[in-house]
């Protein structure tokens, strides 16, 4: 079977993680220092604050940019629960905005049709590795005093017109889960040029502590180990060959697949797409429906996924949330996800492009 995700793990990150836990200094430490200062670097950003997880890296951020009870914060219908889930968790409530049907990011008139006196921010995704409008959605921020946070849970070293994911906003946001383009087996990571939204990140992350045991607000328990930075400075420094890699397998599919029905994805000018998931979509078109592809692609040894079956507003948690999203509700029926991961091999994906080309009834 051909995985739909697998991490690229090797004697590098067993030495790196060995090294610390042999040191032992296991918890927070010079490591999470290391790589905070390195991720930064690669992403151009004066600041990075590590976390435990993508989730908590939101959570944080939110926070230390004000957001609480009363506040909006505008967030795409189509993507990952997290997004959503994190401004609840800050006591805010989120207001679900549409998406563009060809890039699947979310869409800059139905942002500006949702904004409200109680609005705060606006929360982009930069969707399976491909950033969202961001000069679109600076305008409208700009227009209305709002912030702009960016979710770059899947875009690590993806760029809009010359400058990487995560150096826009208020604030950007990292995850470093298994499946994404690095990993440090759980992890996140805060981006930022504002030096008081890194001050407030960090102590948010940390207990509220501004010195040992000195606590001067609540906090969380959201602290990276060292054994999770060791790994992810080995990832960060292989993070350009993974993409190339992935950019090269979404090029040999882009020219292969040849199919009526199916969809490929779109790139927009003056993007690099990092293809955190090469996701096609299965229009009416197709002899088979989207999940009889799947189950035919299973049959040939192929992997996939659907990222993601249900858009936001239909989670039974937002039941009370009423909103018109119908491109989001329309893709989370119709997208499916092929290998598209810096393991699969070339031969892999002349398999895959053959298994769909060969439909053809």
């Amino acid at each position: 079977m051909i995985p739909i995700a697998q991490p690229d793990l090797g004697d590098e990150e067993v030495e790196a993680a060995t090294a610390v836990i042999r040191s032992g200094m296991l918890a927070s430490g010079p490591k999470v220092a290391a790589f905070e200062e390195a991720f930064a670097g690669y992403c151009s950003t004066q600041h990075a604050i590590a976390t435990s997880n993508g989730t908590t890296s939101l959570h944080a951020g939110m926070l230390a940019a004000g957001i609480g009870p009363g506040d909006e914060v505008i967030v795409p219908a189509f993507t990952f629960f997290a997004t959503a889930s994190s401004v609840l968790m800050c006591g805010a409530t989120p207001v679900f905005a549409d998406v563009d049907p060809i890039t699947f990011t979310i869409d800059p008139i139905s942002v500006a049709e949702v904004i409200t006196q109680k609005t705060k921010a606006v929360m982009g995704v930069h969707l399976f590795g491909q950033p969202f409008d961001l000069n679109a959605l600076q305008e409208i921020c700009s227009d209305h005093t709002l912030m702009l946070f960016e979710d770059a849970a899947q875009a690590h070293g993806a760029e809009y017109q010359g400058r990487r994911a995560g150096s826009f906003g208020t604030f950007g946001s990292f995850s470093f889960y298994p499946t994404k383009n690095m990993t440090t087996g759980e992890g996140g990571m805060i981006t930022t040029n504002d030096p008081e939204i890194a001050r407030k990140a960090r102590l948010y992350a940390n207990h509220g502590q501004s010195e040992k045991y000195l606590h001067t607000l609540i906090g969380y328990n959201y602290r990276m180990t060292n054994i999770a930075a060791a790994i992810g400075l080995v990832q960060l420094g292989r993070l350009e060959q993974y993409t190339d890699r992935r950019r090269e397998n979404a090029r040999y599919y882009d020219t292969h697949i040849r199919v009526p029905g199916i969809i490929t994805p779109a790139v927009m000018p003056g993007v690099r797409h990092v293809y955190h998931q090469y996701v096609i979509r299965v229009t009416d078109e197709r002899p088979l429906s989207r999940d009889d592809l799947m189950v035919y692609l299973k049959d040939n040894g192929i992997g996939t996924a659907v990222h993601y079956p249900i858009a936001l507003p239909d989670q039974p948690v937002f039941a009370d949330y009423k909103t018109k999203c119908p491109v989001a509700r329309t893709l989370a029926k119709s997208v499916l996800s092929l290998p598209v991961h810096p393991r699969i091999t070339m031969k892999e994906c002349e398999m895959v492009c053959h298994a769909l080309n060969k439909i053809t009834g």
